[in-house]
C-alpha cells in the first residue's frame, strides 16, 4: 500500500460496518495496529499484534503439516528466467504478475531473475536432482516464505505485492497417492481454519478457468466474510505429472521403468488475518477466536489514585496463576481511565477482560466481560483459571456457531436466470445453481452479475436440470457462486 497523505495517518473512530464495510476493515486494520502502509507500493508493514495472530495461526498449521509427515525446508527467494519458461501454462497464468532483478552489484544480469510469485519451477528443478527411485518417494517438503505478485489493487492482509504463506510441494509414485495428497491436505485447511479461526468453510474443486495455472485439478476452501462476499482461504492442488514432464523429474519404478513424479502444491496466506477480521469482527473492531488470539485474558485494575498500593499486587497475582496454566494474559497498568482501557482492548478483540478493584478483593472474586457477547459475571477466585479457559472454550464455540448461522441465512439457492441475478444484487452471499459447464457461460456469469464459481462439491449430486444462465443441461447440479475478494 502506498503512503497515505499525513492527516489519514492515525484513525480516531472506526466507520461503522453497515456504512461502508471496506472503510470499516481498514480502519480496524490500522487502529487495532494490525499492519501499516509502506513507503513501497502495494506492500503491508505487519505490526507485532498482526504478526501476533499470524503466527497461532502459522504454529496451528505447521503442527498438523509435521503430523501428516512433512518437513520444512527453504528455496531461493530469485528463480532464473529460464526455469519458470519451462512449464508454458504456469508462466502464461503468472506472466502479469511476475517481478524481474535486471541489475545486481551495478551490473546487468546475464539473465533476469524471477522475484518468487511461487515456488514449483525452482522446487521441481531440485526435486529432479533429488528423486532416482522409487525409493525415494515420496517426497514431501513444505516451505514458509514470501513470495511476490505485482497486484494492481492492493488491501491490507487481502491482497498485497508481497505476502507471506506455506507452500508445500510432494512427489509421488502414483496419480491415485497424489490425488490423495491433495485432498488430505484441503481437508487438514478445513479443520486448522475451523478449529482455530472459527471460520467455517466450503470445500470444492475450481472450474477449469479458475484453477492453478499448470495443474491438473485444483481444491479450495472458500469461507464467507460479514459482508458477504467470499474469500478463497486455501487451495490445494494435483499438479499431475505436468511439472514433472517440464522439469523432467523421473524415478526408476518397481519393474525398473522409468517414469515421471506425479506431483502436488499447496498454500495459505497471511490473508487469513484479513478473513479473521471480517467474519467475526464488529463496529467496536476485532473479535478474536481464543486460539488465535494473542492475549486470551486482559487484566484491568480498578480502583482510587492508591490502586497501585491496593489493587495492583491482587491483579499480578493473578496474572500470574492465569500464566502458569498456560493462559496468554496481559495486565494493563497504565496511568488511563478504565473505560478507555475497556474500549482499547475491544477493540484489540481480546476474548476475556477480568475487572478487578477494592470491593472485589473484599468479596475474593473478580468481574469478567466477554468480548463475543458483552456478557459480565462475577466469578470467584479460586479455581479462576479453570474457570477462564471453560469460558474461552464457549468462546471458540460460539464465534464457529455464530459464523456457521450467518452462512446458513446467506445461502440460497437460484431456479432460474432472473432469480439469479436480482439475488445476485448487493453482496448476498453463496448462490448456489446449475452449471453447464462452459467456460464462455462462467465467463458471461461473471461479466453480467460480478459472480464468480468459488467451487463445486466434492461429493456432488448426480447433474441434473438445466444451466442457470444458458439453459443447456447442466454437468454440475450444484456450483457455489459469489462475489468475492
Amino acid at each position: 500500500m502506498s503512503k497515505k497523505p499525513e492527516k489519514d495517518s492515525f484513525v480516531t473512530e472506526i466507520t461503522p460496518r453497515s456504512q461502508d464495510f471496506s472503510k470499516w476493515y481498514l480502519d480496524v486494520v490500522r487502529r487495532a495496529e494490525l499492519a501499516d502502509y509502506s513507503p513501497v507500493k502495494g506492500c503491508m508493514v505487519i505490526r507485532p499484534y498482526g504478526y501476533a495472530i499470524w503466527e497461532l495461526i502459522q504454529q496451528a498449521l505447521d503442527r498438523r503439516i509435521k503430523e501428516t509427515g512433512h518437513v520444512n525446508a527453504y528455496f531461493p527467494l530469485f528463480i532464473p528466467e529460464s526455469l519458470l519458461n519451462k512449464e508454458a501454462e504456469h508462466v502464461e497464468g503468472f506472466a502479469p504478475q511476475v517481478a524481474y532483478v535486471t541489475h545486481g552489484g551495478g551490473e546487468e544480469l546475464e539473465e533476469k531473475l524471477v522475484v518468487r510469485p511461487t515456488s514449483e519451477a525452482i522446487i521441481g528443478t531440485m526435486y529432479a536432482k533429488w528423486v532416482q527411485s522409487w525409493r525415494d518417494l515420496p517426497l514431501l517438503i513444505n516451505q514458509w516464505a514470501n513470495v511476490v505478485r505485482w497486484e494492481k489493487v492492493t488491501r491490507p492482509f487481502l491482497r498485497t505485492t508481497e505476502f507471506l504463506w506455506q507452500e508445500g510441494h510432494t512427489a509421488h509414485e502414483t496419480g491415485e497417492e497424489a490425488e490423495a495428497e491433495t485432498l488430505k491436505i484441503l481437508h487438514m485447511y478445513k479443520e486448522t481454519l475451523e478449529t482455530e479461526m472459527a471460520v467455517p468453510v466450503v470445500e470444492g474443486q475450481k472450474s477449469e478457468s479458475e484453477k492453478f495455472a499448470g495443474a491438473l485439478r485444483t481444491y479450495s476452501i472458500e469461507a464467507l466474510m460479514g459482508d458477504g462476499r467470499a474469500l478463497q482461504a486455501g487451495t490445494s492442488h494435483n499438479l499431475g505429472q505436468n511439472f514433472a514432464k517440464a522439469f523432467d523429474i523421473t524415478f526408476q519404478a518397481r519393474d525398473k521403468s522409468v517414469q515421471y513424479v506425479w506431483g502436488t502444491s499447496w498454500g495459505m496466506t497471511t490473508r487469513l488475518v484479513g478473513a479473521a477480521i471480517m467474519v467475526h469482527g464488529d463496529d467496536s473492531g476485532l473479535v478474536l477466536p481464543p486460539r488465535i488470539a494473542p492475549f486470551q485474558v486482559v487484566i484491568v485494575p480498578i480502583g482510587r489514585d492508591n490502586w497501585r498500593e491496593t489493587v495492583l499486587p491482587k491483579a499480578l497475582e493473578i496474572q500470574r496463576e492465569l500464566q502458569a496454566a498456560g493462559i496468554r494474559v496481559t495486565l494493563d497498568e497504565r496511568e488511563e481511565r478504565p473505560g478507555w482501557k475497556f474500549a482499547e482492548w475491544e477493540l484489540r478483540g481480546v476474548p476475556l477482560r477480568v475487572e478487578i478493584g477494592p470491593k472485589d478483593i473484599e468479596k475474593s472474586a473478580v468481574l469478567v466481560a466477554r468480548r463475543d457477547t458483552r456478557e459480565k459475571q462475577s466469578l470467584p477466585m479460586q479455581d479462576l483459571a479453570d474457570q477462564l479457559r471453560a469460558l474461552l472454550d464457549q468462546i471458540q464455540r460460539n464465534l464457529l456457531d455464530r459464523a456457521l448461522a450467518f452462512r446458513a441465512a446467506h445461502t440460497q439457492r437460484a431456479a432460474t436466470y432472473d432469480e439469479f441475478k436480482q439475488v445476485m444484487e448487493g453482496r448476498p452471499g453463496f448462490v448456489i445453481a446449475p452449471w453447464c459447464g462452459s467456460a464462455e457461460c462462467e465467463a458471461h456469469i461473471k461479466t453480467e452479475t460480478q459472480a464468480t464459481i468459488r467451487n463445486m462439491p466434492l461429493d456432488p449430486p448426480a447433474a441434473s436440470g438445466r444451466c442457470i444462465r444458458c439453459d443447456n443441461p447442466a454437468q454440475h447440479a450444484e456450483a457455489w457462486f459469489a462475489k468475492s475478494y
